[in-house]
This record gives C-alpha cells, structure tokens and sequence, in this order.
C-alpha cells in the first residue's frame, strides 16, 4: 500500500466529508434549534443540483450555476418553511417525518416534471478539468481540490458566523434551550427562517459542487440524505462542530473502507470474495461507527445541549 494511494485516498475522504458537513450543518440547526426533523433535507440539495445543471447550460458560467442554484433554492426554502416547516414543527415527530417524507415524494414528481427522468451530465469548468501535481508522483484532480478549498473556506465561514456573531449567539442559543431563548427575548420564527434557508443553500451549493461528479438523478436527495443523518448522530443534533466531525469523520471512513478494505481482504481471502465481501463491509463501516460512538457517548460527541 503505497503512500500515494493513502494521500490521494485521504483527500477524497477529506473531499466527501467537507460536502456531507454543508449538508449536514443546516440539517442539524434546523433540528436542534425547532426540533423538527426535515426528510426533505435531501431534496434541497437534489433542487440544487437540478437548478445549477440548468443554470450551467444558459449561462455557460460555472461561478453563476452555483450562486443560482443557492439563490433559487434558498427562495424555494422561504415559501417552504412558511407553509409547511412552521406548521410542522408544532407536530410530533411523527408527523414531521411523514409531512417531510410527503416533500421528497412532490420533489421528484416535480423534478419529473420538469427535468424529465433521465440523469443530467454538465461538466466541471474547463479551467479545473485538468489535474495539480501535488508531489512528483500524485497527480491529484483540480476540481476536487477546489471542492476542498471551498468546504473549508464555507466551513470556516460558518464556524465565525456561529461563534463569532450576534445571529450566531441567538442560533446557539436556540439550539442549548429553545425556552430561555423565547423568553429572552429572541423572535425564534425569524430565527428558524434565516437558519432553514441557510441551511437550504448549503445544501444547494453542495448538490452543485458535486453535480460534475456525480449524476444528477432524481433520488439523489434521498442516497445522501442518510449519511448526513449518520454525520449528525456522530457529531451530536443541533451541534455544527459535532456536525464538522462526523461529516470528516463518516467521509473518511467510508472512502477508506471502499478503497482499502477490499485490498486488505485480498491478504486473506481469495480475489472473488474480497471483491464481493470488500464493498458490503465498507458500507457497514459508518453504521459500525456510529453505533461505537453511541455506545460511549449516547448523545453524540459534541451534542449542542450538553
């Protein structure tokens, strides 16, 4: 096992997780803040994909697909929360799911409707279509390193917003004891607009970024949706750190898993059975992970009402 293969390795783990956490960090707020748990989550991130893909063919502009894509999607969350989200939220949690669960279903319809049912390509820009020579012997895609680049300056972004702000004070706040923050003062439906579209076009911006990757397909929303759900148990509901963590840490997990564990199975297996039995395992893996860590910390490792 060469050291290139670990770095290269280590990347796209590093890659995965930083788009599983701007997934993830809205999904958390929303829920630790309202305690409202959004299925459609996924579908979000499914509209951004879909607009930005539009938006690429129109303007020939990468730069402007993703800024569309956040835009349109975060307008699509206002009329969301304000005619479904808010009325929800005063549900049990069985009813936000299987209200949240209605969403995903008019999503693809809507998706069908409009996109048609087969998978849209669109290209990454011609600018990072080529790879960077990290070291003389790793060649590492352009693309994906200015999805890193981005993950981490979004992720840094977000990390000031709730530290460092007012806003963030007041989502925090929110999020420890939603009752203190209410008879503090705080207007907490204008707080759950702002957090659930924010959230909306981080989930937008990451349904972009990955687009060029990935097929743009109806039911993506939902393929995702349950990693980021594993990143958030990990990391803790309602916490953005804990939501950083888990995303890195369900991100290199599992693209280690699929990258090394068949290789590893090979030294004791035969080819044929490695082969079959690598893939299952490396998909058990995050699962595996998430229940060890609820075993020592049933709350998660950075809960936001610790």
């Amino acid at each position: 096992m060469s050291t290139i293969l670990l770095i290269e390795q280590f990347l796209n783990g590093l890659q995965f997780g930083l788009m599983l956490f701007l997934i993830a960090a809205g999904l958390t707020l929303v829920f630790g803040i309202m305690d409202v748990m959004n299925l459609a989550h996924g579908s979000l991130y499914m509209a951004g994909a879909y607009v930005a893909s539009s938006a690429m063919a129109a303007t020939g502009s990468f730069l402007a697909a993703v800024l569309i894509a956040a835009l349109v999607t975060g307008a699509v969350a206002v009329v969301l929360e304000r005619l479904v989200m808010r009325r929800l939220a005063t549900g049990s949690h069985l009813v936000q799911v299987l209200g949240t669960y209605a969403i995903i279903l008019i999503a693809n319809d809507l998706v069908k409707l409009i996109w048609g049912s087969a998978p849209l390509m669109f290209s990454a820009p011609a600018a990072l279509s080529g790879p960077v020579r990290l070291l003389p012997d790793l060649a590492y895609p352009a693309y994906r390193l200015m999805i890193i680049v981005v993950g981490l300056a979004v992720a840094l972004g977000l990390y000031w917003f709730v530290a460092r702000t007012r806003m963030g004070v007041l989502v925090r706040a929110g999020a420890s004891n939603q009752l203190m923050a209410r008879l503090m003062g705080v207007r907490v439906p204008l707080l759950f607009l702002s957090v659930f579209v924010l959230g909306a076009m981080l989930a937008a911006v990451a349904g972009a970024l990955l687009g060029p990757i990935t097929a743009v397909q109806i039911g993506m929303g939902e393929d995702i949706l349950i990693l980021v759900l594993v990143c958030i148990v990990i990391g803790g509901i309602g916490s953005v750190r804990g939501a950083f963590v888990g995303a890195l840490l369900v991100g290199m997990v599992d693209t280690a898993g699929r990258a090394f564990l068949p290789l590893l199975l090979r030294e004791v297996f035969s080819p044929s059975v490695a082969a079959s039995v690598g893939p299952t395992l490396a998909s058990m893996s995050i699962y595996i992970l998430m229940a060890g860590v609820l075993v020592f910390r049933p709350s998660g490792l950075f809960p936001a009402r610790g």
